[in-house]
C-alpha cells in the first residue's frame, strides 16, 4: 500500500489540493478565484451553438461567460444546427487560448447559464483519495510551493536507479528522453531496464502532476529493447490512467502514447508566453508566503511583504484577506516576482 499524504492550501485568490504518494507529489489541483466556473471539468451548463465548423467536425458553444466558446465535437450524421439549445458538461478545461470541450447530454432551453459547476478542489481530494483528511495551514502550504516546483521542472535525476530524464512539450507533442548513467562494475543491460522503468514511472506521475496531455513520444534508454518488456513497465507506470491509448515500440527505441486532455496545464496557469510567473501569479505567491509567514510567526505583531508596485497593487485585497496582521508594501526597487517579508514598524 502507498504511503499516501493529502493538503489543502486555501490562500486568498487560489486553493491547492495535493495529493503525495510514497513521499512523491503525483497531483496538484489549482482552483482561482477568477475562474470562470463554466469552464471548469465536470461543470454543467446550458449552451446555445453559436456556429458550426463541418471541417472541424464540431461545433461552438457559448455557455453564457462569453469566448472563448466551449467546443463540442460532432457527429458525421450529427444534424444539430446553429441556435440549437443543449446541456453539456465540461471534459476537458480550456488551454492554449482555447475553451472548454464539452460533452453533449441531451436537450436544453432557455438562455445560456451555468446549471452546476464543477467539484471543488475538496471534493476533487476526496474522490482522488477517498478516507485520508487534507492536512491544512503549514504543512499545506509549504507541500503547494513543493509541489508547483515539482511540476514546473522538465528534468529529473535519480541516482538509485542511475536515470537522467528530461521532459519537454512542444505544440504537437510531449517528448520524454529517458537516459542513464552507466555504474562501475554492474550490468549495464540491467542498469537499462531499471532507468527505463523509473523513467517511465516518473514520467507517469511528472504528465499528471503538470496536467499534460495529447501525445507523448518517449525515448528510452539504449537499443535492442525487449517490446513485452517495455509495454508491461509502460502500462503499470501509467496504471492510473484508464483512457492511456499505447502505440508499438519503434526498433529506434521509441514508443508513442496518448494521454486526454482534462485540466488545465499547470504552466499556463501560472505563467505567460515568455515561461515567466504572470503578475497574478507573483500576487497569489506572495500573499501565500506571507501567510506561511503570520503561520509560522504567530508572536509577531505584524508582518509586511514588500514587492514590486504593479504585484501590490494586485495583492493589495488577497493581503487585506489575511487579517490585520498582515501588510502589502510597494517598493520600485524591488523586481517582479520578488517578495521580501519584513516586521512592520
Amino acid at each position: 500500500m502507498a504511503d499516501v499524504e493529502v493538503f489543502l492550501d486555501e490562500t486568498p485568490g487560489e486553493t491547492r489540493g495535493v495529493i503525495a504518494r510514497d513521499g512523491l507529489f503525483t497531483q496538484l489541483i489549482l482552483h482561482r478565484d477568477s475562474d470562470r466556473p463554466s469552464d471548469r471539468l465536470g461543470a454543467r451548463c446550458v449552451g446555445r451553438i453559436a456556429r458550426v465548423e463541418p471541417g472541424l467536425r464540431g461545433a461552438f458553444v457559448d455557455l453564457g461567460a462569453g469566448e472563448p466558446f466551449g467546443f463540442l465535437p460532432l457527429g458525421k450524421d450529427d444534424k444539430t444546427g446553429e441556435g440549437a439549445k443543449l446541456e453539456v458538461e465540461v471534459v476537458a478545461e480550456p488551454r492554449e487560448r482555447k475553451g472548454p470541450v464539452l460533452r453533449r447530454l441531451g436537450e436544453a432551453s432557455g438562455e445560456p447559464r451555468l446549471l452546476a459547476p464543477g467539484p471543488d478542489v475538496t471534493a476533487i481530494l476526496a474522490a482522488l483519495a477517498p478516507g485520508i483528511e487534507p492536512q491544512t495551514g503549514v504543512a499545506a502550504i509549504r507541500a503547494a510551493l513543493e509541489a508547483e516546483e515539482d511540476a514546473l521542472s522538465t528534468a529529473l535525476v535519480e541516482s538509485s536507479s542511475g536515470l537522467d530524464l528530461m521532459i519537454q512539450r512542444t505544440r504537437a507533442l510531449i517528448a520524454v528522453d529517458i537516459d542513464h548513467a552507466p555504474a562501475p562494475g554492474h550490468d549495464s543491460r540491467k542498469n537499462r531496464e531499471a532507468a527505463n522503468r523509473a523513467g517511465l514511472s516518473h514520467a507517469a506521475r511528472l504528465l499528471a502532476l503538470k496536467g499534460w496531455g495529447g501525445l507523448v513520444v518517449v525515448d528510452l534508454a539504449g537499443v535492442g529493447l525487449h517490446g513485452d518488456t517495455i509495454m508491461k513497465m509502460a502500462r503499470a507506470a501509467f496504471a492510473g490512467e484508464p483512457q492511456a491509448a499505447f502505440g508499438p515500440l519503434s526498433r529506434f527505441g521509441l514508443m508513442q502514447l496518448s494521454l486526454p486532455w482534462r485540466r488545465t496545464p499547470l504552466d499556463e496557469r501560472l505563467l505567460d508566453g515568455r515561461g515567466r510567473p504572470t503578475l497574478a501569479t507573483c500576487a497569489i505567491d506572495m500573499t501565500r508566503r506571507l501567510r506561511l509567514a503570520l503561520l509560522s510567526d504567530p508572536a509577531t505583531p505584524r508582518l509586511v511583504a514588500r514587492c514590486a508596485p504593479d504585484v501590490a497593487v494586485l495583492a493589495a485585497p488577497l493581503v487585506e484577506a489575511l487579517g490585520p496582521r498582515a501588510g502589502v508594501r510597494a517598493d520600485s526597487l524591488i523586481a517582479v516576482g520578488v517578495v521580501r517579508i519584513e516586521e512592520a514598524r
